[in-house]
């Protein structure tokens, strides 16, 4: 199978405009948990119902990512990537417009219908253009999209909700989105040299193949480990730092503002030590560390602002870092010509995985009588289990294309 060639310019507007794409997506899903403390007062619901709610984008996001699996090697990634988009920025739209807790619940699951499938999308067209040795800091140039999210977009997100409504935030993405689809219609190039390919397969003997093979099935569980660690955490946190920790509204974009500038100046770092020490290395060194600030953010209360900041920073550093070797293992644990159907699978894997521990947490997590949640630390304490187990797990992943020394963990 060929691969476009790219001059240098062209990669990295390839690049910026796949980490655009996946600013906004990633910014949608976002920006509803700093808005929680607004939607559980507003709405008058529970942190059960909440994490529903957060839940039901990737919960809808999973089942869009196993449906796309028999369809998205079909298509030409720039086709399939802009109409999905498009569908992507309308329900955005709609979520603007939601005049209740119904309404919202149900523009939440077509936005992740449609956007379930970019970053599968997006990850598979880097696999796709990128050599493997420089995958590491492809990846990280996208994945940098995170860092933007929260140093630039929930902040200003924040800042539109509490200067005008909720709805704001939700209408200045879709627009956002519209903008960004009309520069991806210009700057992509064909990408459909996979339609072409001399040994493709029928869409459910390609599905077939890939769950077949014991290295995909490892790779699927690394990668569904590695979301449950994050969001058994994650859409709580603005919650109990308001509610336990007492910080005020008016402080928490800057939990957001450290935690992206910080990521936003690791990711290249991390990027390159991907390429130099190893894929699997990398991964699993960072995936350790995380677990200190993730147990850290639940046992918070009664700490000054400057060290609540220092446990966040931490916390997205570390979890953002590690999904750059993350991805760039994940995507080279599969055949170049399954990658298209495999990654699909794995965004859905991802969704299912997110949606499950934000409801899992919901579950646990309680309020006692002065509205402070309980039991927030044993939501950090099963991901901290997670992440030590996607640690075990990669190390018995074998990478396609990688050099000896890196081909096996």
């Amino acid at each position: 199978m060929t691969t476009p060639h790219l001059t240098p310019r062209h990669e990295r507007w390839l690049l910026l405009t796949l980490a655009g794409i996946q600013f906004t997506h990633i910014l949608d899903f976002m920006i509803m948990m700093p808005l929680g403390p607004q939607f559980t007062a507003l709405f008058g619901i529970s942190n059960a119902q909440f994490g529903l709610l957060v839940s039901a984008y990737t919960l809808s996001a999973g089942f869009s990512g196993l449906m796309a699996a028999t369809y998205i090697d079909r298509f030409g990634r720039k086709q399939l990537l802009l109409s999905m988009y498009s569908l992507f920025g309308l329900a955005t739209l709609a979520c603007a417009f939601a005049p209740d807790y119904v309404w919202l619940m149900v523009a939440r699951v077509a936005a992740g219908l449609f956007g379930g499938v970019l970053s599968a999308l997006s990850q598979t067209i880097v696999a796709d253009v990128i050599p493997f040795e420089r995958r590491g800091r492809a990846m990280s140039v996208v994945m940098t999209s995170f860092s933007v999210s929260t140093v630039a977009g929930v902040p200003l997100g924040l800042f539109l909700a509490a200067h005008f409504n909720w709805h704001a935030p939700f209408v200045g993405i879709a627009v956002l989105v519209g903008l960004l689809a009309l520069g991806a219609w210009q700057t992509l190039p064909r990408l459909d040299a996979h339609l072409h390919h001399p040994e493709r397969v029928s869409v459910w003997r390609g599905i077939g193949q890939v769950l077949a093979e014991p290295n995909h099935l490892k790779a699927f569980a690394v990668s569904g480990l590695m979301m449950f660690a994050a969001f058994s955490v994650i859409p709580y946190i603005t919650i109990y730092l308001q509610s336990n920790a007492g910080m005020q509204a008016a402080e928490v974009p800057w939990i957001y503002l450290c935690g992206g500038l910080a990521t936003l100046q690791s990711a290249r770092y991390f990027g390159r030590l991907t390429d130099r020490v190893g894929k699997v290395q990398m991964f699993q060194r960072l995936a350790l560390a995380v677990t200190v600030p993730l147990m850290a953010t639940t046992l918070s209360q009664g700490l000054p602002l400057w060290g609540l900041l220092v446990i966040s920073t931490l916390f997205f550093t570390l979890m953002s870092g590690r999904m750059i070797p993350g991805m760039a293992m994940i995507s080279s644990a599969v055949e170049p010509r399954l990658r298209g159907t495999f990654m699909t699978l794995n965004s859905a894997v991802q969704s299912a995985s997110m949606g499950m521990a934000a409801l899992v947490a919901g579950l646990i997590i309680g309020r006692d009588t002065q509205g402070q949640l309980t039991l927030y630390w044993v939501a950090g304490l099963l991901g901290v289990v997670a992440s030590l187990l996607s640690v075990w797990l990669a190390g018995h992943l074998r990478l396609h294309g990688a050099p000896p020394a890196q081909a096996a963990g």
